[in-house]
């Protein structure tokens, strides 16, 4: 990360701002080094549809030169957010002569390939009920903890998690206030406490 930072220096990302855009495409690969950044995409009617919500130390971008294709996607920071942004030459220099990153990026690429694979999965077969709590239980396991607490928390907002979802933002919402009446979950703002992880596995085991 060090020599990254000297090659290409970090740029800070305000919540709400575009990383890159359908309007803006760049040909570039991008690590997430603080903050959040969302990943999604607008159909012909407006609706959006979220990809990912990624943490520090993903990877994104559009970048053929290692299989990564983000053609027609936004990115937007949904937290003030620092990110590293590689051109093609960048890459070959730091990732491809070094076969433990090459490796390592690689992997990363890979696991975000198979997470999207199962959330499409999820959305075919499971109800939303069951997609909610597997979608809460991962981003809690994701997102890191606090030193004051050990309980697991996500930020996200309903809009964002139905984004996730591919649901509406009432029917998540629904499903949430649900959750809360059953103490599987503790709203706050802007931020979802997991009070009940053995109750939210169970559910996300569900199926039509």
């Amino acid at each position: 990360m060090a020599a990254l930072d000297r090659t290409s220096p970090p740029r800070l990302f305000h919540s709400g701002e575009l990383v890159f855009s359908q309007a803006q495409p760049i040909s570039a690969l991008f690590i997430l080094k603080a903050g959040r950044i969302r990943i999604f995409r607008v159909a012909e009617d407006g609706r959006t549809l979220t990809i990912a919500i990624l943490e520090p130390g993903a990877v994104f971008g559009e970048m053929l030169l290692v299989g990564q294709q983000m053609y027609g996607s936004y990115a937007e920071a949904i937290e003030d957010s620092t990110v590293c942004q590689l051109s093609a030459a960048d890459v070959e220099e730091h990732f491809l002569s070094n076969p433990k990153v090459a490796v390592k990026i690689s992997r990363l690429l890979g696991e975000q390939v198979a997470r999207l694979e199962e959330r499409l999965t999820d959305m075919a077969l499971r109800p939303l009920s069951a997609r909610t709590a597997a979608t809460l239980l991962k981003l809690a396991e994701a997102a890191p903890r606090s030193r004051f607490t050990q309980s697991q928390s996500v930020k996200l907002t309903h809009e964002q998690l139905a984004g996730l979802l591919g649901a509406t933002r009432e029917a998540t919402s629904k499903t949430m206030s649900d959750f809360a009446a059953r103490n599987l979950i503790r709203q706050g703002r802007g931020r979802i406490i997991i009070e009940d992880s053995p109750g939210l596995r169970r559910i996300s085991r569900t199926t039509f």
